[in-house]
């Protein structure tokens, strides 16, 4: 558990820079199991692929960094950039519903904490356009894509997180935040080919403000829904292995179809996801408290 001094410090970043980097916050075990369990989907992937004919070898020998990219060089048009339905598995649960992290995450958010029905693993691929995330906030998605309609997204109490599975580098495309940006408006976000993106001319008079965030596995980021960032290329030989997911005020709505996974709740305890089979059993984004509009559907 973090104690009040470190909690402190980490809450005092996230205020200040819109993000904090908590070094060697996850054990190791914990990332083991979740590699582990990513490494079984590429493995079922592999398979399937297989089975169909689009591969002809399952590329057993390869590494965590490089087998995906092997299997999609037979199979580019089968490449996911994402995996999200796939993560309903024992070993993630304890990414999703840290105990120690949701301590931490209550300071902000309150008693009542939903995970966010987008949490995600990402193989970010070498050269590949479709995984080179454009310059945005989170918050600009929301409003984009999930019709806020008058409803002032930038009051959406949420808390974003990010681990890497392998070392994120400039190398292989870590990412970049513009520090202190969390605390500006709202800035307008234009569709491109794959992403929303703000444009150039308004992020070019932040340029002195950008952090490359180099971190290790075990290492965890916590970050603003309003702050400004993006994942550049990834120009080495390997995958950037990442997950993502984020935390929300329960009390609020999602402003998506899906309501998402209640973590944390004093008010309705047996709302909450308690355990690595009842995250197995659930069905990706649709698990919530029926107080609050939805069912714990199993």
């Amino acid at each position: 558990m973090a104690n009040e001094v470190e909690t402190n410090a980490i809450l005092d970043q996230l205020h200040d820079q819109g993000f904090a980097i908590m070094n060697n916050f996850l054990a190791p075990d914990l990332v083991d199991a979740a590699r582990a369990e990513v490494m079984l989907i590429v493995e079922e992937h592999a398979q399937k692929l297989m089975t169909t004919g689009a591969i002809k070898d399952l590329y057993v020998d390869e590494s965590f960094e490089t087998r995906f990219i092997q299997i999609h060089k037979e199979a580019p048009e089968n490449a996911p950039d994402h995996l999200r339905k796939e993560l309903h598995r024992p070993g993630l649960y304890d990414v999703f519903f840290n105990h120690t992290l949701l301590d931490i995450v209550e300071n902000v958010l309150g008693p009542e904490i939903r995970l966010y029905p987008n949490y995600t693993v990402r193989p970010k691929m070498p050269d590949q356009p479709k995984t080179d995330v454009l310059w945005h906030q989170d918050a600009g998605y929301t409003e984009y894509w999930h019709k806020s309609g008058s409803r002032d997204v930038s009051k959406l109490r949420m808390i974003n997180l990010w681990t890497p599975l392998v070392p994120a580098t400039v190398e292989n495309g870590a990412m970049q935040f513009i520090a202190g940006s969390h605390n500006m408006e709202l800035f307008p976000h234009e569709q491109r080919k794959y992403y929303l993106e703000i444009p150039n001319e308004l992020i070019i008079p932040y340029s002195d403000r950008i952090v490359d965030i180099e971190v290790n596995p075990c290492d965890l980021i916590l970050f603003s829904n309003m702050l400004c960032h993006r994942g550049p290329p990834n120009k080495s030989d390997g995958i950037r292995w990442n997950i993502d997911w984020r935390y929300q005020d329960a009390t609020q709505p999602t402003m998506r179809e899906e309501e998402g996974h209640i973590a944390r709740s004093q008010k309705y305890p047996d709302s909450v996801i308690r355990n690595q089979q009842e995250w197995a059993n659930s069905s990706s984004g649709y698990t919530y408290n029926p107080h609050l509009g939805g069912n714990k559907a199993k």
